[in-house]
């Protein structure tokens, strides 16, 4: 075990609400009529199709080739029929369509030849590849792909932090995914290590989760009692104390380690690597197993009749999850996320995607309504409880004033839109809200400033190439006049020269 624990700053500790979903095994769902399958899984890249409507696919088959650096393939989640490809709402608040693969399940649920690697004499390539390949990304919500999270071999990593935390209220997915899968989790987070060549693994678990950290915790010690052959490998199951967001990676890696990340460092900087237990599950699914990322564990809780933890196809309807589970009357809205950092869903047939955590039925019963906002009296409480260390009373008179500059200044990214500083406000005002919006204004500003300095560079460039071959052109004919104005020179010389004499007879 390590030393000792750290702590981080700032935090609540909101009634937990996990034992509504936790207590059930995590179940599977029915196949729906269809699935739709979106090519953009999340906010960094998305995937272009590689089938047409009509083609039959097997499960596991690649359906969406990754586009661009942070894309991730899409891989078929059951066998069926590609009957459409088009625009359907995603999963943001938004509402908005993005384009997806609509397959038609033909029951069946025929797997591709599944085709493992053997880990004993794979490459670090090879493994990385078939990661990229198998569409993996961060089960946590991020779902930042995770081989271009692992970097390269030349970058030193310490320490594995598995963060199995799960610090939102009412989320419990990895909670019943280390209590049933606890062999898959370490296996995976095994293979992370050798990847990243880390010297230890740390197994971060709230202390809410007793059931978890048992589990993990022998699966650990049978790992490795069968690992005698790296006598270098360890792996901790560390419990720690349940306090929101310790589920945050650089939180997390404060009280495992003891290492604070600044703003604007990563953990990796700082030789530290942080993945979601689900991400480990699922690297050794794909490693040992062959089988790419088709379906994750979604809750389902809140005012519903059979709340519980599923194991659902991605693509699956919200709609459809939510008729299984026996919506209760009263419900007012449904969240997709936890109760802190989710979103409420504008429309319900938008489908299941890699990030999809948790889905929340909210009634006033357990979400009572929001009192209207009051004035902002600066208590600081909001400053308090921020575990990024920013001026929440500050940016918030910022974002309010659209004084996007100052907003920046006062370091307005390193906020992690956690809720910490709208939970405590005495005067409920939704800081995080002004925080999106202000982040997002910022953004598009950015965009429109660099559309502007291409617009700018593209225009100078082409006056200088008009500039260069006027130039160009210019000397061209003064050159062509030059050696016409020589020609017309020798030739008059050679005029008025006299004839040659003859040579006396």
């Amino acid at each position: 075990m390590i030393a000792r624990l750290f702590g981080f700053r700032g935090g609540i500790r909101p009634d937990s609400h996990k034992k509504e979903s936790s207590g059930a095994p995590i179940r599977p769902v029915p196949l729906p009529a269809r699935l739709v399958v979106p090519l953009i899984q999340s906010s960094r890249g998305g995937a272009r199709p590689i089938v047409t409507v009509g083609d039959k696919v097997l499960k596991g088959q690649c359906i969406g080739e990754a586009e661009g650096k942070t894309g991730t393939a899409i891989h078929a989640p059951t066998s069926g029929m590609v009957s459409e490809i088009g625009r359907y709402p995603m999963a943001h608040p938004s509402g908005l369509e993005s384009p997806a693969i609509v397959i038609a399940p033909d029951g069946e649920e025929r797997w591709i030849a599944h085709e493992p690697l053997d880990l004993a004499t794979a490459s670090r390539d090879e493994l990385i590849l078939r990661i990229q390949a198998s569409g993996i990304v961060g089960m946590g919500g991020a779902t930042f792909p995770s081989h271009i999270k692992i970097g390269k071999e030349d970058n030193p990593v310490e320490t594995l932090v598995i963060n199995g935390a799960e610090c939102e209220p009412w989320i419990t997915c990895d909670d019943r995914l280390m209590r049933e899968r606890a062999a898959d989790v370490v296996s995976g987070a095994m293979i992370l290590r050798r990847l990243n060549g880390a010297r230890r693994v740390l197994v971060g678990i709230e202390d809410n989760k007793p059931e978890a950290i048992a589990a993990m915790t022998a699966a650990a010690r049978a790992r490795m009692d069968t690992e005698a052959a790296d006598g270098d490998a360890r792996i901790d199951i560390v419990t720690v104390p349940t306090r929101y967001p310790a589920g945050g990676e650089k939180q997390l890696v404060r009280v495992l380690t003891g290492i604070e990340i600044p703003a604007n460092r990563i953990a990796g900087d700082f030789g530290v690597q942080c993945f979601n237990a689900g991400t480990a599950h699922a690297v050794c699914r794909a490693l040992v197993h062959g089988e790419a990322m088709v379906a994750r564990i979604v809750t389902v809780t809140g005012n519903v009749e059979h709340p519980g933890n599923y194991e659902v196809p991605l693509g699956f309807p919200v709609a459809g999850l939510l008729a299984l589970c026996g919506v209760k009357p009263g419900t007012d809205r449904i969240l997709m996320g936890g109760p802190m950092m989710g979103f409420t869903l504008p429309k319900l047939d938008a489908p299941i995607t890699k990030g999809s955590n948790c889905i929340i039925a909210a009634s006033p019963e357990l979400f009572p309504p929001a009192p209207p906002e009051q004035p902002c009296i600066r208590c600081g409480r909001c400053a308090r409880a921020c575990p990024a260390g920013i001026q929440p009373f500050d940016l918030y008179w910022f974002s309010r004033s659209r004084n996007l500059d100052k907003a920046e200044e006062y370091h307005i990214f390193d906020c992690i839109e956690c809720g910490c500083c709208a939970y405590v406000c005495p005067a409920h005002i939704p800081l995080v809200d002004y925080f999106r919006f202000a982040k997002s204004e910022i953004r598009a500003r950015d965009e429109e400033r660099r559309a502007a300095d291409q617009a700018r560079a593209r225009f100078e460039f082409h006056t200088f190439r008009l500039e260069r071959e006027k130039a160009e052109k210019a000397a061209r004919l003064a050159a062509k006049a030059a050696e016409t104005r020589a020609n017309l020179s020798a030739a008059a010389k050679a005029d008025a020269a006299p004839p040659p004499s003859k040579p006396p007879t």
